[in-house]
C-alpha cells in the first residue's frame, strides 16, 4: 500500500466522484490496441456505482488491460519484413525504415496477441483525508494519482512524510529492541549497505533480537524492510520509503463479524480493511515522529503535491488483481 496525504481544503460528495470517474470507463483492447485504463465498478456489478462508501470510506476501482507482445516474436516478425525487402530491392532498410518496421509488425501482430488485467483497490478516507492505493509500485500509484487529480477538480495530494524517516526509525527498533508503542517486531528484515557494495543481509522466519542483526547495523547496514505487528491485530512489512506490503490482517479482527452474503462479503471486506488501516496509519505516523518533513503545506505546491510527479506524468505498466479490497 502507498498512502497519500489529501490537502484539506479538497471537499468534494461521493457522487461528484462517482460522475467523474464515470467518464472513464474501462473497456477492453481494442484489435491493434497495447494498452486500455479506465474504472469499474468495486462491487463487480454491470452498470454499478464507479465509488462505493461503507461506513463514509470510499472505494474505487481502477483497471488495466494490456497487451502481451513477447520481444522475441517482434523481432523475428520485423526480420522478416527486412528480408523481404532486401530480396525485393536489393538493399537493407536504413534505421528509420527499420523503426517503420517495427510499428508496422506491431500492428499486424496485436490482434493475434493475448491479453492481461490488473486491477488496484483504491481508497478515499474523505474524513481523515487520506488516499490509499492497494499497490507497491510507484509508477503505477502515480499513473493513478495522476487520472484522479485529472478527473476531481482542486484534488490535490502529497505522499504520505514522516518526521523520522522509516529507515532511521526501524533501525532504533532492531538496535535497541524497543519497537513502538502498539507494535511488535516480527520474524523478518532486510538489511543493505549504504556503501559501493551494497551488501544485503535478508532473515526471514528468523528472531531479529539478536546480537547478529545489530552487529550489522553497527557496520553500517540499514533496514530497508521490517516486519512488524499492530496491536496484535494487522501485520504487514514496512519499507524504507513508507509502503505497507504484505498487510494481513489476523484472527482478532474477525471475531464477531457477521458473515457478509448478502452482498458477497463486499461491505464487511471494506468495513474490516478499512477500520483497521485507519487505525493503524495514525499509529504507524506518530511512531514515526508525526508528519510534516514535507506536507502540503509550502506554495507553489502542485496538483500532486511537493515533490511528485506532476499530472500528465506518463503512466505505468499495472499489475495487482485482488479479489477483496486491500
Amino acid at each position: 500500500m502507498i498512502v497519500y496525504r489529501i490537502a484539506p481544503e479538497w471537499q468534494a460528495e461521493l457522487t461528484q466522484v462517482d460522475e467523474a470517474l464515470a467518464k472513464l470507463p474501462f473497456a477492453e483492447c481494442g484489435a491493434t490496441q497495447e494498452k486500455s485504463i479506465g474504472w469499474v465498478p468495486p462491487r463487480g456489478e454491470a452498470h454499478g456505482p464507479m465509488a462505493e462508501s461503507v461506513g463514509g470510506h470510499w472505494v474505487l476501482r481502477f483497471m488495466v488491460e494490456t497487451k502481451v507482445l513477447p520481444g522475441s516474436v517482434l523481432a523475428r516478425k520485423v526480420k522478416d519484413k527486412a528480408a523481404r525487402i532486401e530480396q525485393e530491392t536489393g538493399r537493407k532498410p536504413g534505421k528509420k525504415e527499420s523503426k517503420e518496421l517495427k510499428e508496422e509488425a506491431k500492428l499486424d501482430l496485436l490482434p493475434m496477441a493475448f491479453t492481461k488485467q490488473g486491477s488496484m483497490w483504491v481508497w478515499i478516507d474523505p474524513k481523515a483525508h487520506f488516499l490509499v492505493l492497494d499497490t507497491s509500485s510507484q509508477g503505477r500509484a502515480d499513473e493513478v494519482t495522476s487520472l484522479l487529480v485529472e478527473a476531481l477538480p482542486g484534488l490535490s495530494v502529497s505522499l504520505l512524510d514522516t518526521q523520522a524517516s522509516p529507515q532511521a526509525a526501524m533501525s532504533h527498533w532492531l538496535k535497541e529492541q524497543e519497537p513502538p508503542a502498539g507494535f511488535s517486531v516480527d520474524r523478518e528484515c532486510e538489511l543493505k549497505s549504504a556503501d559501493e557494495t551494497k551488501a544485503v543481509v535478508r532473515y526471514s522466519r528468523h528472531p531479529l533480537d539478536i546480537e547478529e542483526v545489530q552487529a550489522h547495523i553497527d557496520a553500517g547496514k540499514l533496514p530497508t524492510k521490517l516486519a512488524l505487528t499492530w496491536n496484535d491485530r494487522v501485520s504487514f512489512l514496512l519499507t524504507e520509503g513508507l509502503q505497507l506490503k504484505k498487510v494481513s490482517f489476523l484472527d482478532t479482527v474477525f471475531e464477531g463479524q457477521g458473515s457478509g452474503k448478502d452482498d458477497g462479503g463486499f461491505d464487511t471486506d471494506v468495513a474490516i480493511a478499512t477500520g483497521e488501516l485507519s487505525q493503524l496509519i495514525p499509529d504507524l505516523i506518530e511512531a514515526l515522529g508525526g508528519e510534516g518533513r514535507t506536507g502540503l503545506g509550502g506554495e507553489g505546491r502542485t496538483g500532486l503535491g511537493d515533490g511528485a510527479p506532476a499530472a500528465s506524468a506518463a503512466p505505468a505498466p499495472a499489475g495487482e488483481n485482488d479479489d477483496a479490497p486491500f
